[in-house]
Formats: C-alpha cells, sequence, structure tokens
C-alpha cells in the first residue's frame, strides 16, 4: 500500500527557513499529484500547494506564494517543500498527501493517501 513519510519539522525563528520532505513507497500508479497541506490548531486542513509528479506543474496557495517552493525527486520518490521568510502563522502540522485526480487537486477530499503528519513552528 502507499505509504508517506514526512521528515521532522521543528521550531525556526520568524524569517527562517525549513525544508520539508516525504518519501514515497508503494505508489504503483503512474498518473497522481502530490502535495502538502496544513493544520493549525482549530482550524480546517488546508491545502499548501502541490506537483504534478509526471510533468512537474506546480501549484500554491496565495498565503505561501512566492515563499514555498515544491520539488520533486523522481528517482528517490521524493517530494519536497522548501520554505522561506517564515512568519508565525506558518505554524502547523504540516501533512504530504497523494492524489489520484486527473485534475488541479486543492482540497483535501480530492487526496487519497496521507502522511502522518509533521509540525513546523515559527517563533515570533
Amino acid at each position: 500500500q502507499v505509504q508517506l513519510v514526512e521528515s521532522v519539522g521543528g521550531l525556526v525563528q520568524t524569517g527562517g527557513s525549513l525544508r520539508l520532505s516525504c518519501a514515497a513507497s508503494g505508489i504503483t500508479f503512474s498518473t497522481y499529484t502530490m502535495g502538502w497541506f496544513r493544520q493549525a490548531p482549530g482550524k480546517e486542513r488546508e491545502f499548501v500547494g502541490s506537483i504534478w509528479w509526471t510533468g512537474g506543474a506546480t501549484n500554491y496557495a496565495d498565503a505561501v506564494k512566492g515563499r514555498f517552493t515544491i520539488s520533486r525527486d523522481s528517482a528517490k520518490n521524493t517530494l519536497y517543500q522548501q520554505m522561506n521568510s517564515l512568519k508565525p502563522e506558518d505554524t502547523a502540522v504540516y501533512f504530504c498527501a497523494v492524489s489520484r485526480a486527473l485534475w488541479v487537486a486543492i482540497t483535501a477530499r480530492e487526496y487519497d493517501y496521507w502522511g502522518q503528519g509533521t509540525q513546523v513552528t515559527v517563533s515570533s
């Protein structure tokens, strides 16, 4: 079965940077999107960004556009998210996920497989 394992997050100061990774295994289908979501305490899980695995096209939420960059290493089946200029409002548990949808999937319900999540805390 599909397994997604995120790297350990961390604590970073405002304006700092952090890179998350997500190692995928068990993916046997050829067309899919991998995405990042985040969930802050008391809030709904929200879309951060995604990448079309085959072509590499990316899509970002307005809140992170220009600060976060999603990439992938197909040979390692690993998804990355480089987060720069971090703000306290970026504090959340970050999840990677896989969608088998054939369109740009930006809602949690469109994603079929999820990692366990990793905590990112940005101090002010």
